[in-house]
Formats: structure tokens, C-alpha cells, sequence
């Protein structure tokens, strides 16, 4: 269920984007190559840029990715860190159940009897997707706070601020070396660690560099040993003459 709503929040995000996009550039062509500026499709534009906000904020509801200070709760024990999680949660439900669903239906059907200036639709329409998002929103919380009472999000304690930053910059910098979902996916699933992904991703240049050093450490014991033999040798000849 949580995987079919965010693949339905993603297309609708980039549809939402796309069209913005054309008519903007449909804007510009009418105002100055027709002279005639289009009234519309400014209006319209601005609708569509609230519901791609809307769409965004709640995909990102779903991956748990708002905006926030982790080196706060990250030097904390993993106790203290999961009930503050479960909180935040808890937060986001009580609003989106509030203000977006609640206030959401209440603003449409207030705006249902008045009428766009341009388009001549009524306003409610375009407000819609604010109950909309408001119960995905609440769905994705408790999907959310399921995962997080059974264990399934981990969290570790980190020894002061600068540890957690950089642990937090390192899970980003390990994600966003995939360009397919599948293969962090894949990773997931067979329980591979970051040191062990830090390992394998190794640039060519320093694998190269670390062999060729290798390499040439193994000539040089081998040239030590050559020459040894050939001093034992010489020693061994003059102490038979």
C-alpha cells in the first residue's frame, strides 16, 4: 500500500511540474511573440505549483525526510531516540488530520460557490487536494510509527555532534551513489553495511594505485632476497678458497 501511494504521489509531483512547465512557456511565447498575454495559464500555474508542494510533502512524509536536527537526538540513547521519532510522527498525524483534512474540507466547500477570474471554475476544485494529502499524509504516519515500534528503522547513539554529522552525511553520500532504486533495494535485502559498500565502491584510481604499491613492495623483498642469496653465495665461495 505504501509503495503504491508513493508511485502515485511521484506522478503526480512530475505531471504537476510538467505542465507547469509548458505553460509557462506557453505564457512567455503568447506574451511576446503574440503580443497577447494568456490570463489562464498564469492562474492555472499558480494552482498546480500548490498541489506539486503538496505532492512532495507527502512523498517526503513517507521516507520520513522533512527537515530536521538530528545531531540533537543522534548523541541520545536509541530508547529515547525512537519514542522522539514516534512523537514527531504523532505530531505530523494530529496536523495533517487538523489543518489539512478537517480545514481542507471545510475551505473547499466554502470555496466551492466562488468562481476563478480567469478560468471560471469555482475555487473549490483546486483546494481538493488539500483533504487529499492531508489523509495520505495521516496513512503514511501510521505505516511510519508501525515500522518504528517493530523495530524496523535502527537507530544508533553517537559519541558527540561531529560523529553524528558525519554519520548522517555518509548514509547520504551512500544512497546517492545509485542512480536505479533497485540496487539499494537489492543491497537492503542481502544486509549489506556501509563499511562493507565503502569497501566495494573503492574509486579505480586508488584500487590501481593500491595494487601498483603492492606490486612493487613484492619485487622489492624479492630483490632483497636475490641479493642475499647471491652475498651468501659469494661468502660461502671465498670461505672454501
Amino acid at each position: 500500500m505504501k509503495k503504491t501511494l508513493q508511485n502515485i504521489l511521484k506522478f503526480l509531483s512530475a505531471a504537476s511540474l510538467l505542465i507547469m512547465l509548458l505553460l509557462v512557456v506557453w505564457q512567455v511565447f503568447t506574451r511576446y511573440i503574440l503580443n497577447n498575454p494568456s490570463t489562464w495559464s498564469e492562474e492555472l500555474v499558480g494552482f498546480l505549483f500548490a498541489w506539486s508542494t503538496l505532492f512532495g510533502a507527502s512523498l517526503i512524509v513517507s521516507e520520513r525526510g522533512h527537515m530536521n536536527i538530528p545531531v540533537l537526538m543522534d548523541t541520545k540513547e536509541p530508547a529515547t531516540q525512537k519514542k522522539a521519532a514516534i512523537f514527531s510522527e504523532i505530531m505530523i498525524l494530529l496536523f495533517s488530520l487538523s489543518v489539512l483534512t478537517y480545514g481542507g474540507i471545510r475551505i473547499t466547500n466554502l470555496a466551492l460557490n466562488q468562481m476563478t477570474s480567469s478560468l471560471g471554475i469555482p475555487i473549490g476544485w483546486f483546494y481538493i487536494p488539500l483533504p487529499i494529502t492531508g489523509i495520505i499524509n495521516t496513512i503514511f504516519c501510521i505505516l511510519n510509527i508501525k515500522s518504528i515500534s517493530r523495530g524496523e528503522v535502527e537507530f544508533f547513539k553517537a559519541k558527540n555532534a561531529s560523529e553524528a554529522s558525519n554519520k548522517q552525511a555518509n548514509n547520504a553520500s551512500e544512497v546517492a551513489k545509485f542512480d536505479e532504486p533497485n540496487d539499494l533495494a537489492e543491497l537492503i535485502e542481502e544486509d549489506v553495511t556501509l563499511e562493507e559498500l565503502s569497501e566495494e565502491t573503492v574509486p579505480v584510481e586508488d584500487r590501481l594505485a593500491s595494487e601498483n604499491k603492492t606490486e612493487a613492495s613484492v619485487k622489492t623483498e624479492t630483490s632483497g632476497e636475490v641479493i642475499k642469496q647471491t652475498f651468501e653465495s659469494d661468502l660461502g665461495n671465498k670461505g672454501d678458497k
